[in-house]
């Protein structure tokens, strides 16, 4: 049974991101850091802190202006709504700036999914329309999200997945152990046209257009299909981003499904899903189409752990 819920879409690595691809549910960020840093005290410097308790009188404008940090990035790190007003003792994230130079045909959604930050976010911070395209050697603002940690009865419960030791007629290498705390099921029962190939450090994923090719890094694998055949979750969880990113991927549906892991369905013809809603596994997400960058009637599909793409062909169950 689905339900409702109401969220703020603070943001793969974009709706897949990103666009917008990272929920009154679950605002996701890389993490990134490793001990947060203690609330405000008395001697630290504001321009340095990445944490501030409001003291008795301040206003967010002043906060902004000693910490030296744009108002708008701090009122999106936050989720604040307006009149953005800060109460004595209220702890803030101050987020300090990361800059990202784009790549050639890399995509706000992309760049969204690797951050774990929403395009929309990202966009917002940089004065940018999130239904542009982005262009190479543009230098982003990357914003730092506040986590709203999701409602566990609207998560699944983990579950142990078994270890996949055999290699599958798709596979492009040996499959790894998958540790992840759900059970994924394939979402589409065509067979794997184009198999995940990992990303050297500082290359970009590809999924069509120059350079493009079977070789080249894709974050993914594409399932082959007939249009308007469906697209079932993989897993239960909640539905992070729901719509269309404007460069490669088409129409895309991102499901969380806690602790991190997060699987992304694109190029739909259509998206029979919302954000905010809970889907349990097996559940039609959307239609398979041909909405993204190439031609090709198929389903990309992805699975991510804190943004990281994994091979979903390790993670998924043999094929029989």
């Amino acid at each position: 049974m689905r339900r409702g819920r109401g969220w703020q879409l603070a943001g793969i690595g974009a709706a897949l991101a990103a666009l917008s691809l990272v929920p009154a549910g679950a605002e996701k960020m890389a993490q990134r850091s490793t001990k947060p840093a203690p609330a405000h005290d008395a001697t630290a410097d504001p321009r340095e802190e990445t944490r501030h308790k409001v003291l008795a009188g301040e206003t967010l404008g002043g906060i902004a202006a000693r910490a030296q940090v744009p108002r708008i990035l701090i009122i999106e790190a936050n989720a604040l709504k307006p009149p953005y007003a800060v109460r004595d003792g209220q702890v803030l994230v101050i987020p300090r700036r990361r800059v990202h130079v784009t790549k050639p045909d890399e995509t706000g959604f992309a760049i969204a999914m690797d951050y774990g930050v929403p395009w929309s976010a990202i966009a917002a911070a940089n004065g940018l329309d999130a239904r542009a395209r982005v262009r190479a050697g543009q230098k982003l603002v990357i914003p730092t999200m506040a986590t709203v940690p999701p409602s566990p009865a609207l998560l699944p419960a983990p579950t142990p997945v078994a270890t996949a030791d055999a290699d599958g007629p798709d596979s492009a290498g040996p499959r790894a152990r998958a540790d992840a705390p759900v059970r994924f099921a394939w979402p589409a029962p065509g067979m794997v046209r184009r198999g995940f190939l990992p990303r050297a450090k500082g290359a970009v994923s590809r999924e069509g257009g120059s350079g493009a090719g079977r070789r080249s890094p894709h974050d993914g694998i594409d399932i082959a299909g007939a249009k308007g055949d469906p697209v079932r979750a993989a897993a239960a969880g909640l539905v992070w981003y729901a719509g269309k990113e404007p460069n490669l991927y088409g129409n895309v549906v991102i499901i969380d499904h806690g602790k991190g892991w997060f699987s992304a369905y694109a190029k739909l013809a259509k998206v029979t899903v919302t954000k905010g809603e809970t889907v349990r596994s097996g559940e039609r997400v959307g239609l398979i189409g041909n909405t993204g960058s190439t031609p090709t009637t198929e389903l990309h599909f992805e699975i991510r752990r804190k943004t990281v793409p994994q091979d979903p062909l390790a993670l998924l169950p043999e094929r029989r």
